[in-house]
């Protein structure tokens, strides 16, 4: 009969309560063994007055047992102990989300490598066969990996570890030597550095032209404060002019004050849209950033050339119109206009004075 390894020895002899292996075991009437700390801990802590139970089969006791020491136990735990590595917390159980070791019997350890010459995930325990055997420190030993499938070909049962430059996809080394056989193929390291090369000065890229659309924002907001610093200073030139017209014409000046703001009104919704415009697509290329530093960080290859494919393409490069940045606010031909119409007021008033001046004269004559 073969022999128990320790790692499966360990779940054996694990304490029920502590979930560790026992220290200092006794033995209950049950036949169930415990650590003495713990055993002694959970019947102070779960006693129900008369009443003791085993944690595992739930046998219940009128009085506390009496713990023996089991002294064979004992001796196996010692032994067990120095063939033992170690479990530090980096080798510390599964939990849902993580990656649990493929060798561990019983209650797995959590893995931290994957082999894919063996194709299997370890503990740090079950690691160490690779690290000491002379044949198994050959395997390629890489950063853990959940799924993986994903690292295998789906025609040959091999590892995927060449990159085809002509079919710009992952192959093994059967499908390089058959199908690919006459293609542009390098290793998935060197495709790697490639790439990550292309996509750093893709992001020095994306960062420039986040550089450029902001100071254009910028100019535009300017813009937008120039547009109503420009109509105020015109309210105010136009009210000079309003001055010197009669209170006749009041009704004409709020009606040119009204063409000035619907002027200016429609400028400024002009401008906001580029504004708008310019913030959708400063946030847009911030996002594009964002999802290339995080590809950039990526260290399984293939998982990050399969992604790189959807960053190949750069983002549609939309750019504001230029707008409209008069300084004047009032259309030029009412500013005309209102000119026309002050010095024609003022002819008239000049020849009202004259008409009035000239029937003063045939007054008199008269």
């Amino acid at each position: 009969m073969a022999s128990a390894g320790p790692s499966r020895l360990v779940d054996r002899y694990t304490c029920a309560v502590c979930l560790c292996v026992m220290e200092n075991p006794v033995t209950i009437q049950c036949g169930h063994s415990y650590c003495m700390k713990c055993i002694n801990d959970y019947w102070d802590r779960s006693y129900r007055e008369g009443v003791y139970r085993c944690p595992q089969c739930r046998r219940t006791f009128n009085s506390r047992p009496e713990l023996s020491r089991n002294t064979t136990l004992m001796d196996v735990l010692e032994t067990l102990r120095k063939v033992q590595v170690t479990v530090t917390p980096a080798q510390s159980y599964a939990g849902p989300d993580d990656v649990p070791c493929d060798v561990c019997m019983g209650r797995k350890r959590k893995a931290s490598k994957t082999c894919l010459t063996c194709m299997a995930s370890f503990c740090e325990s079950h690691l160490q066969q690779h690290r000491e055997s002379q044949v198994l420190k050959r395997h390629r030993v890489e950063v853990l990996s959940e799924n993986l499938k994903d690292k295998l070909c789906r025609k040959h049962p091999r590892v995927l570890e060449i990159f085809c430059r002509t079919d710009r996809t992952c192959i093994c080394s059967m499908c390089a030597a058959t199908e690919h056989k006459h293609h542009d193929t390098v290793t998935l390291e060197t495709e790697r550095v490639e790439k990550q090369s292309q996509l750093g000065d893709k992001k020095n890229e994306v960062k420039k032209e986040i550089e450029e659309k902001e100071k254009e924002l910028e100019e535009m907001r300017g813009t937008k404060l120039r547009i109503q610093s420009n109509g105020e200073m015109e309210e105010q030139e136009q009210e000079e002019t309003f001055r010197s017209v009669l209170e006749s014409i009041e009704q004409l000046r709020s009606r040119v004050n009204e063409v000035i703001k619907d002027y200016e009104q429609r400028k400024m919704r002009k401008t906001k849209k580029i504004i708008e415009k310019l913030e959708k697509e400063i946030k847009e290329l911030k996002k594009r950033d964002v999802e290339l530093a995080k590809l950039l960080q990526i260290d399984d290859d293939i998982h990050f050339l399969k992604k790189f494919k959807s960053f190949c393409d750069p983002p549609g490069e939309n750019h504001a119109p230029n707008t409209i940045t008069k300084k004047e606010v009032l259309p030029g031909s009412l500013f005309v206009n209102l000119s026309d119409l002050k010095n024609t007021l003022e002819e008239i008033s000049n020849l009202e004075s004259a008409e009035s001046s000239e029937m003063g004269g045939l007054g008199v004559l008269k």
